[in-house]
């Protein structure tokens, strides 16, 4: 393990000697496509500053919806998969397009739940995303939704980028999506209250999360984030949940979003 984590604060941010950000389908498709921009940007000051930079990005599947024509989410697997391979191509191209403004090269890492859990595989991915760390190239991380089944996908991207997170031994992970913060429970139901700190070891008992994003394009709520955070805080990163559209500020060491302490690494 690397030494002590430095990133205890969301001010320490900006400082971190490497992060892991995911964002989420509804976030960077459809309609918020022209979100893929301002990320970009924003994960472009972090590398700038010399922060090494890793990418989940969701959305492969949303993002081939209208190239098969189709209009929402498919029910089955095999059309499910389609899409994905169609999408993928198409989201990475358009980050490569935003990136090529900085002069940044992306690569591509696909994984499955069976990757992380086979020792060799999981070595190999670790080994290929230092090195291109090392080489100051950005990895996008996605799930590999093509040969992935029910019974052995990680069932969302949340639950992948805490465990890209704990493989890279990342200082800090942010989670992306279209609400800017947690809440005690769904922000649209009267009384709900907005969480700004979950101490190491909290139970958030009392608090209700949805099941699913509200753009429904998604596979993940806010309840996948809380156990993201949890498994990502229990190996040593700080994590932060925020709206994609508040990343510059998170990337700043702005006190937006939700924070998750992490525990002490020794």
């Amino acid at each position: 393990m690397v030494g002590p984590n430095t990133v205890v604060e969301r001010a320490d941010i900006p400082r971190a000697r490497r992060i892991v950000v995911k964002v989420g389908s509804s976030s960077v498709s459809g309609d918020n496509a022209a979100q893929i921009g301002p990320l970009v940007d924003a994960l472009v000051g972090a590398y700038r500053r010399g922060t090494e930079v890793v990418l989940v990005s969701s959305g492969a599947i949303a993002t081939g919806f209208p190239f098969l024509g189709l209009e929402g989410r498919p029910e089955d697997l095999a059309t499910q998969q389609a899409a994905a391979a169609t999408g993928q191509a198409v989201l990475v191209f358009r980050y490569q397009k935003e990136l090529d403004r900085h002069g940044v090269t992306a690569a591509q890492v696909l994984l499955t739940a069976g990757d992380l859990q086979n020792p060799t595989h999981r070595v190999n991915a670790r080994r290929a995303m230092n090195r291109l760390l090392e080489l100051r190239v950005l990895p996008i991380v996605n799930e590999n939704d093509t040969v992935a089944t029910h019974e052995i996908r990680f069932g969302d991207n949340d639950r992948l980028a805490a465990l890209v997170a704990r493989q890279v031994e990342a200082d800090a992970l942010v989670l992306l999506s279209d609400v800017e913060a947690l809440y005690t429970k769904p922000p649209e139901q009267p009384g709900a209250t907005r969480i700004d700190e979950v101490p190491f070891g909290d139970e958030l008992a009392g608090v209700t999360f949805g099941s699913i994003g509200a753009a429904g394009v998604g596979t993940g709520g806010a309840g996948t984030k809380v156990a993201a955070a949890r498994l990502a805080a229990e190996a040593g990163t700080s994590v932060l949940v925020t709206a994609t559209a508040l990343v510059e500020r998170a990337l700043g060491g702005e006190h937006v979003g939700t924070w998750f302490r992490a525990a002490p690494r020794t």
